[in-house]
């Protein structure tokens, strides 16, 4: 048997380490799919909202249940995530930052500011 043959890695091994650039780029690609999601039930609670009072009450009641709330918290913190990417990759279409040690430190400010805005956010939720 050839020792120096490729090796097929298994997808999600624990064991083998991400560089923070990638988790930040997957991190990235969620939340935009959480973003999309989340939308239309955005939009659901626009429209109940805004139907009449009773229709605002519902929604009300939905937002103060705990799971509406987690629903809301997951979409805000998504949002806060994609936007601070964003305009890392926004930097980076400039050519500020495209070293490999500032898109090291970018990444890290990225999922910093995402986890400081989703403490906030809960916080104010909760």
């Amino acid at each position: 048997m050839n020792p120096d043959r490729p090796v097929n890695l298994p997808l999600f091994r624990l064991a083998m380490a991400m560089p923070v650039t990638a988790v930040a780029s997957i991190l990235h690609r969620i939340t935009g799919i959480v973003l999309f999601v989340g939308m239309f039930f955005l939009c659901y609670l626009l429209d109940r909202a805004t139907t009449d009072s009773a229709g605002f009450a519902d929604a009300a009641a939905l937002l103060a249940a705990p799971l509406g709330k987690l629903a809301l918290w997951v979409v805000m913190t998504s949002l806060a995530y994609h936007v601070v990417a964003g305009v890392k990759h926004l930097f980076l279409d400039f050519h500020v930052g495209d070293t490999l040690n500032a898109g090291r430190a970018g990444a890290w400010v990225s999922i910093g500011a995402a986890v400081v805005a989703g403490v906030a956010v809960g916080v104010w939720l909760w």
